[in-house]
């Protein structure tokens, strides 16, 4: 039978939670379950099977339960469910939900997050689902929606109190919600973690307010040397869950990472490893966004206008000024292919497309790069076939700029 409409993730918050009262539950479904249970995803021996893995919404601490209408009776055919996910999931989870729901309202009260707060936003509810942001300060309501993002530290990581508990419990979403995700090695010390939270405050009948914190995402980073005393920083991991996802908290959360390692003088850029096509989306709106708020790079790049009725051209030409460029580049600490895509887009943006020349010296500068990236098979081709791969590819970059540009205009 299909496992993926059989597992079941329930997020419990227990703010609510009161004598006589049912907890508030988030209920969704994973996205990918082939890492647990094979590539099939299919689990053999049962009829009205149902496995629902409840997390507090703060502390994350477990609750499983597994249950069906029946067996079959070849014991040999019937897969171990509970043994399988144990494999998984931290052994201190709960086996009795009633055990589980002390916790929950326990957590409610006690847990903190762990790491240094880094960076906070809110957001207030408007009609129907949506939301929309609300700027530090403005427009206080008692619909407004509080998140905060924790850094916590590299080599620090395992040593600050409760966190390689609290990684181990979250670490499964990574495995549920990014394909050929995987759990990280324990024995480094250089990773380091950006989580997010909701932050919420609630009356309670005794007329006190509560602040509860509700896991909303987290991203894992390691760093490489890159020369002397700097590193580069390599996002490895990103996730947020179903409940808050398509409404901007990827974005923030990114941003905060973002804002972070900019601050650090350590660090000389950020790179990302394998991203998934909604991630590379995701990045690059943002990153074109933090362009153009950047007025410096926006005055300098595409010049003055008109003088004596000529146009000026800017430092990004085309074709771009290189060593502007590559100023740039390491002010923002972006990683040099990133950023030469980056700034591809804002010539494609602003192109006069009655500009022949103009055009034609883009295309010569998106295909030099493009040429370098796949030498080695496009070396392998006769000249022809190389020069009619070549503008094949272009013309498939090109599209997806014009895509990637209507995402931020």
């Amino acid at each position: 039978m299909e496992l993926i409409q059989r597992l079941f993730l329930c997020v419990v918050d227990g703010t609510q939670l009161g004598e006589g009262e049912e907890s508030e539950l988030e209920i969704f479904n994973p996205s990918f379950t082939y890492p647990i249970f094979g590539n099939e995803e299919k689990i053999y021996g049962y009829k009205g099977l149902s496995i629902q893995l409840h997390f507090a919404s703060g502390s994350l601490a477990q609750y499983l339960n597994v249950s069906y209408k029946s067996k079959i009776k070849a014991r040999a055919a019937i897969d171990d469910v509970e043994g399988t996910l144990y494999k998984f999931i931290p052994p201190d989870y709960y086996k009795s939900e009633t055990e589980f729901l002390k916790r929950v309202a326990k957590d409610a009260v006690e847990f903190k997050p762990l790491g240094n707060l880094i960076h906070t936003y809110t957001r207030r509810k408007r009609s129907g689902d949506d939301e929309e942001l609300v700027k530090n300060g403005d427009n206080e309501s008692d619909e407004k929606r509080t998140f905060e993002v924790y850094h916590v530290s590299p080599h620090t990581t395992w040593e600050t109190p409760g966190f390689r508990e609290y990684h181990r419990r979250m670490q499964i979403f990574i495995l549920l919600y990014i394909e050929g995700g995987s759990y990280i090695q324990e024995d480094e010390d250089r990773w380091e973690f950006v989580v997010l939270y909701e932050k919420k405050k609630t009356q309670r009948e005794d007329g006190q307010t509560l602040e509860s914190y509700h896991f909303v995402g987290y991203s894992s980073l390691y760093p490489f040397w890159f020369y002397e005393d700097k590193t580069r920083l390599r996002l490895s991991q990103f996730v947020v869950l179903p409940p808050y996802q398509k409404q901007g908290h990827g974005s923030a959360l990114y941003n905060a990472i973002y804002a972070n390692i900019v601050s650090r003088e350590t660090v000389a850029e950020l790179t990302v490893e394998d991203p998934s096509e909604a991630f590379e989306d995701l990045r690059d709106k943002n990153d074109l966004l933090m362009l153009l708020k950047h007025e410096q790079f926006n005055l300098e790049g595409f010049g003055p206008g008109e003088k004596d009725g000529v146009k000026k051209k800017g430092k990004l030409g085309p074709p771009a000024d290189k060593p502007w460029v590559e100023k740039w580049r390491r002010d923002l600490k972006i990683a040099g292919r990133q950023f030469a895509r980056l700034v591809e887009m804002l010539i494609l943006r602003s192109l006069d497309p009655l500009d022949a020349q103009a055009r034609r010296a883009y295309r010569l500068q998106v295909k030099e790069r493009l040429y370098r990236f796949n030498y080695e098979q496009l070396i392998q081709l006769e000249k022809e076939e190389r020069l009619e791969k070549l503008e094949e590819t272009f013309q498939n970059v090109h599209e997806d700029y014009q895509r990637l540009l209507a995402l931020v205009d």
